[in-house]
């Protein structure tokens, strides 16, 4: 039987520094892959879209998260919050899109981490990136095991120590500025539907995941209110951490140099005596960031299988929780997976795993229009100021926007319209996984956390 003691209760809790710091690494972990984002759209396109996709997508997002993590601030985020719009079902299709999506995702950050190690020291063996790759799963495992307060706090040393290269970064380069951050010094890139939905993919890629942290609320301490807070200080954190550096560089630099993984050649160039240690410092804490990001993004997933374990629809085990409030097995179940699954290519998945993500976000953005309308007067610390209509209007907008991009990117290229498929095919197992689950639960004669709560007193 799962541990049923409430976690917030008897464990450490992360404070509202440790928090931000967190949703920092679950969305960005600095300016890494701008310079990717630069060479496929040029400077125009790029900071174009690193500035339309803030206001259509980030400030919508953030709200409605913020309001849904007041009204129910519950370890397992936005699961319950679809939960209790829409029942179970609903929410285990939400668990399952979003795990699911996790497997592709958690996969790309040692895949970060070679591509900067590669470009400070030149090609590695293949050894070194087994080597690599294990360090950076199971550096953050062993660290998560210990529970949310050491990866708050190292996410706060990671995070402070990125952001003052980058500003280091800036503020060297900034005497070197000699033109336009938009200037394309140069014939402007031709730009196709395919180069296109990539880079904006890529570029909105930098700025999602506003909701991952929020499976760990029953961590935090008082949710309902840090969580909005939270977001209030890391959103511009964020947007100052890519905007500062990204301008100065292209000011002081030709943007036709630049390439994948850049940053350390980038800092080199326009440092001047400082740039050689910056290039090195910016290369190391690359590997840093991707690290943190696996780190703070492997909390909150591995709180997936926790709170399902807990309505009873996979093994109790999964449900137990240790005196630091860390479920060990769910986060070792998921270090497992996301290490078996790193070395597998991926390029034909990722375009389905946008679709995904999509899927589980849309119920989480009508959760919000659903429980406005069947619980308009619910107590929250924080409510968009807006009513019904004008929160739906507000849910629509980052919708279109993401399904904008998904049209983009799943017709580009040959395997587009299969990568569509598999996502809806995947998707559609949520709601059968679902059947199967509740009937095993019923044999075992057991009830959900959610119903138990309304039978005990």
């Amino acid at each position: 039987m799962a541990d049923r003691a409430p976690i917030e209760r008897r464990a450490p809790q992360l404070g509202l520094a440790g928090l931000v710091f967190v949703l920092f690494f679950t969305v960005s972990g600095g300016a890494y892959t701008l310079e990717t984002l630069v060479v496929q759209l040029g400077p125009v396109a790029a900071l174009a879209a690193l500035v339309l996709i803030p206001i259509l997508w980030v400030i919508p997002e953030a709200l409605i998260v913020g309001e849904l993590a007041s009204r129910l601030p519950e370890e397992g985020g936005y699961y319950r919050w679809v939960q209790h719009a829409f029942g179970e079902r609903a929410a285990v299709t939400n668990a399952w899109c979003t795990w699911c999506y996790s497997l592709v995702e958690m996969a790309l950050y040692p895949a970060l981490v070679l591509a900067y190690l590669e470009a400070l020291t030149g090609p590695l063996g293949p050894v070194s990136r087994m080597a690599a790759i294990g360090a950076v799963i199971w550096i953050p495992t062993l660290l998560n095991l210990l529970g949310a307060v050491p990866v708050g706090r190292v996410s706060i040393v990671v995070g402070s120590a990125v952001l003052l290269a980058f500003g280091a970064l800036a503020a060297a380069a900034w005497p070197r500025m000699t033109h336009a951050p938009w200037a394309t010094l140069g014939p402007a890139p031709s730009l196709d539907w395919s180069t296109a939905g990539a880079g904006l993919g890529l570029a909105l890629w930098n700025w999602i995941g506003w909701d991952n942290a929020s499976t760990i609320a029953g961590e935090v301490r008082d949710p309902g209110r840090t969580y909005p807070r939270a977001l209030v200080i890391a959103v511009p954190l964020v947007a100052l951490g890519y905007a500062v550096p990204l301008l100065v560089a292209l000011s002081a630099s030709d943007w036709r140099t630049w390439q994948e993984a850049g940053w350390p050649a980038i800092a080199r160039d326009v440092g001047g005596a400082w740039g050689p240690a910056l290039g090195v410092a910016i290369g190391a804490l690359a590997v840093c960031s991707a690290t943190a990001m696996f780190n703070s993004l492997l909390l909150a997933y591995s709180r997936i299988p926790l709170v399902v374990a807990r309505d009873r629809l996979l093994p109790a085990w999964l449900g137990v929780t240790d005196g630091n409030g860390t479920p060990v097995r769910a986060v070792l179940l998921a270090s497992t997976c996301y290490t078996a699954l790193a070395l597998l290519p991926f390029a034909e998945l990722i375009s389905a795993d946008v679709v995904l993500y999509a899927i589980a976000l849309f119920l989480e953005f009508a959760a919000l229009v659903q429980l406005r309308r069947r619980e308009p007067d619910a107590p929250a610390a924080f409510r968009i100021p807006l009513g019904t209509r004008g929160v739906t209007v507000l849910a629509c907008v980052p919708a279109v926007v993401l399904a904008t991009i998904i049209v983009l990117d799943v017709t580009r290229g040959e395997y587009g319209g299969r990568a569509m498929l598999l996502a809806l095919a995947v998707a559609a197992v949520g709601p059968l996984l679902h059947t199967v689950l509740v009937a095993l639960r019923a044999r075992r004669g057991e009830r959900s956390e959610a119903a138990e709560r309304i039978v005990s007193p």
